[in-house]
């Protein structure tokens, strides 16, 4: 494997709408290279655009005539030709959830479902498209992630189609579905024994050492852009409207800002009518450093050693928890922790309820949005999106124990109709009230 070497195949006329990094704190700027820290105060980076030009060119008709997938937005994204990385990422399902929201007692509910995104199932995989896209501009021929399941499986998928080298490094403990998920993409795999902040650590080791093109290391302020699709697309789906309220999972809080971010551009350049929208985040109590700094009314993260079953957003010392709680604020929003039972339970309703399959990630989401309901802290009037993540064939180990099994029957019809009897059984007992 080579570090960055320039690659003149997919060098073409450059269409950049991008005009470089900026620090999100101090504002010094920089030419757009593989790096994500300010060299002046060590705030993060993130890419500044030139927005007269983009609302110059860009039109809803302009959109919509595009590719169905996230590049139908290319003008906001980071690239700066037109020889992005296309595997169909993008454009998942906004479903009314009539029955969930029945259940919650809501009147306009609706489920973002990344559950079904291409190639891999997760919204990483919207992430990986652009910072790949990114990369092989910048000419690295290996990329590489420190993932706690689902970005390992987009970056080996997406890798592989692009015909980039990759290396991919994972907490020892991942899941079964999401190492079987990574590796059937023929990426070198190292499962380091650790959590993922300690995974993460080598991996800017490693990037400083290989010079490789770390997804959400060194190409970070091009990956978190993608997420902004997220945005764009409810808002495309709602009928070119925002929505009132948004609830979405919290691991580095980098998505939360860019859904965030994303809205802000929409309005930024004309394409919908801006009012205010309250976001809403949602964490694993076992892992829940921004969901606590948020209740104490702190300005700062401090951090935690993970322990959930929701890994996929278990980050002990997430990068963006600062600014997740700053829009929480500002939004008048919320960010709540949930235990795993109630994950559990989250996962369970919305299969029950709307027939889709979510992850723990997702199954906290819905515990959280439910805990706010109860609360009284989302209007049953309000227009609200709920983030769903992720498939729930990659964390199947959750729920095994908490749902039902098969009934087991004989090829006759007797045994089926006992098997039934016992069925019908069972369910008036289960809705029976318990006595206290």
């Amino acid at each position: 494997m080579t570090s960055a070497t320039q690659n003149s195949r997919y060098t073409s006329e450059k269409v950049s709408t991008f005009s470089g990094l900026k620090c999100k704190e101090c504002g010094a700027e920089y030419e757009a290279k593989a790096m994500h820290v300010c060299e002046f105060c060590f705030g993060p980076l993130e890419v500044a655009y030139d927005y007269e030009a983009i609302a110059a060119k860009v039109t809803r008709e302009s959109i919509q005539a595009g590719p169905n997938s996230i590049w139908r937005y290319r003008d906001f994204l980071p690239v700066e030709t037109d020889n992005y990385i296309d595997v169909g990422t993008g454009m998942t399902p906004l479903i009314k959830a009539s029955r969930l929201a029945r259940r919650l007692g809501l009147k306009n509910l609706y489920i973002k479902n990344d559950a079904v995104n291409m190639p891999t199932l997760s919204f990483k995989d919207r992430v990986v498209s652009v910072a790949l896209s990114r990369a092989r501009e910048l000419g690295f021929s290996t990329v590489a992630c420190a993932s706690t399941g689902n970005l390992a499986n987009s970056t080996a998928a997406i890798a592989a189609h692009a015909g980039l080298d990759c290396c991919v490094f994972i907490p020892s403990d991942l899941e079964a579905g999401k190492v079987l998920g990574t590796v059937i993409y023929a990426p070198k795999v190292f499962a380091v024994h650790g959590n993922y902040d300690q995974v993460n650590r080598l991996c800017s080791e490693v990037a400083n050492t290989h010079g490789w093109g770390f997804v959400n290391i060194n190409l970070r302020p091009y990956y978190s852009e993608g997420s902004k699709t997220l945005g764009y697309e409810v808002i495309e789906q709602l009928g070119w409207q925002l929505p009132d309220h948004i609830v979405a999972p919290l691991a580095s809080g980098s998505l939360f800002t860019k859904i965030y971010k994303g809205f802000q551009e929409f309005v930024k350049v004309g394409l919908v009518e801006g009012k205010d929208v309250r976001f809403s985040g949602a964490q694993a109590e076992g892992c829940s450093p921004i969901a606590s700094a948020f209740r104490d009314g702190r300005d700062f993260v401090t951090p935690v050693k993970p322990k959930t079953i929701a890994k996929s957003i278990a980050i002990g010392n997430p990068a963006d928890g600062i600014y997740a709680i700053d829009i929480a604020r500002k939004t008048n929003g919320n960010i709540e922790s949930v235990t795993d039972a109630e994950i559990i339970e989250g996962m369970k309703l919305l299969a029950e309820t709307e027939g889709i399959f979510t992850e723990t990630a997702g199954g906290t989401t819905i515990a959280v949005l439910k805990k706010l309901v109860e609360a009284g802290k989302i209007d049953p009037d309000e227009t609200t999106v709920a983030y769903i993540t992720g498939n729930g064939l990659k964390t199947q180990e959750a729920i095994q124990g908490y749902v039902g099994e098969p009934l087991q029957i004989e090829p006759k019809l007797n045994s089926f109709e006992r098997a039934l009897e016992r069925s019908h059984t069972l369910e008036r007992l289960e809705w029976q009230p318990v006595s206290v």
